[in-house]
């Protein structure tokens, strides 16, 4: 049986760390300067991507030249068939909420909150990662789209780094924050996390529409 390969991608449409070349290709696929690379384990792909695709190529001495892939078309629109995630919070810090729709429909699939003096970023992790916990307890492979890209490289990370102060009225966001924070460190997943982009497609579909 061949063994699995994870894929690093430095530069492209959404970089991190993925187990399939597919995944791997959507990030890649039209994206002129993009830097990628496949390893033989999940170990030695995390420590090429930390360090970074300068670091690694002084490294790899005789490493071959990253191949491209031709331009398509076919990314150029949302994933339809995925969730969408975003968060909102009236004031800094202030009363956050988050939520999680299906792309297509805009149908509402969970909404947590609002909980006191939390902020943005945090309910966009929260947001992540419960609809990553969900996907995999439904068994589901649908990808997840986010705006934040704070939020997905934390998530990427395993941790909410915040700056924001705990006090006894946001235990309960903390709380959450902790939870989330186990359950990356306790759980793999195949859940695709792609960047919304909002330039591109407009607003995202979970957004609360408090602009």
């Amino acid at each position: 049986m061949a063994r699995n390969k994870f894929y690093v991608v430095w530069k492209g449409a959404n970089p991190g760390i993925y187990d399939k070349w597919e995944d791997c290709k959507q990030q890649v696929a039209g994206q002129s300067y993009a830097k990628y690379k496949a390893f033989e384990s999940r170990e030695e792909a995390i420590e090429a991507f930390e360090k970074g695709f300068e670091h690694y190529i002084q490294l790899s001495k005789g490493i071959k030249k990253q191949q491209q892939l031709p331009p398509e078309t076919n990314n150029s629109q949302p994933i339809s068939n995925s969730i969408a995630v975003d968060a909102a919070c009236s004031g800094n810090p202030g009363d956050m909420e988050y939520r999680g729709v299906y792309t297509a429909t805009g149908q509402e699939i969970f909404h947590i909150g609002p909980l006191k003096k939390g902020t943005n970023n945090i309910g966009e992790f929260l947001a992540i990662v419960h609809g990553l916990a969900l996907l995999k307890q439904k068994g589901s492979d649908l990808p997840i789209y986010s705006d934040s890209r704070n939020a997905i490289l934390w998530v990427r990370k395993k941790k909410c780094k915040t700056l924001l102060e705990r006090v006894p009225e946001n235990e309960q966001i903390f709380n959450l924050i902790e939870r989330a924070e186990k359950w990356l460190n306790e759980n793999s997943y195949s859940t695709v996390i792609y960047k919304w982009e909002t330039s591109q497609w407009g607003e995202i579909p979970a957004d609360f529409g408090r602009k």
